[in-house]
């Protein structure tokens, strides 16, 4: 998948929980996300200027987060369901999104599981996005491939 095709595939499925996202859809989509608020915290400090506070004794300098504010708002939702079917690829729940909140060690699990490689053909949350496997049925993953019909099978 393509940086252009990730970030159509990503607002597409703006709030989509279910299914399954490649590496490559997770990633690029991620990139976009960091580099889009670079480059509007940026302008936001050319645009909106910047504000000198004391704290702690320190002089700091902040600027009004306008542009990359909204922008993050546009990106929650898209970031945060394409993580849910980054997990489901990998055959976890989407649950474990919330293992982030552990400081520290659980942004490091999140992200060794983000990057590792999915599970082949079909799992329980829906077939494999790379269409490897050549399994339609989520189910279908626990057997091994035989010519000869399982019990119940119609055809």
């Amino acid at each position: 998948m393509s940086f252009m095709e990730s970030i159509r595939a990503c607002f597409s499925k703006y709030v989509t929980f279910s299914g399954r996202a490649q590496r490559s859809e997770f990633w690029f989509f991620a990139l976009f996300v960091f580099a889009g608020q670079i480059i509007l915290g940026i302008f936001d400090s050319f645009l909106f200027g910047t504000v000198t506070t004391m704290e702690g004794g320190f002089e700091a300098q902040t600027s009004t987060p306008i542009l990359s504010g909204l922008f993050g708002l546009a990106t929650l939702l898209p970031m945060i369901s394409v993580a849910v079917r980054r997990l489901h690829d990998t055959d976890r729940s989407g649950w474990w999104y919330w293992l982030a909140l552990v400081p520290l060690i659980g942004i490091i699990i999140l992200i060794v599981w983000y990057a590792s490689k999915g599970t082949n053909g079909a799992n329980k949350y829906g077939p494999d996005p790379l269409g490897g496997g050549g399994y339609d049925d989520p189910n279908e993953g626990s057997y091994a491939a035989s010519s000869i019909p399982r019990v119940g099978d119609q055809g």
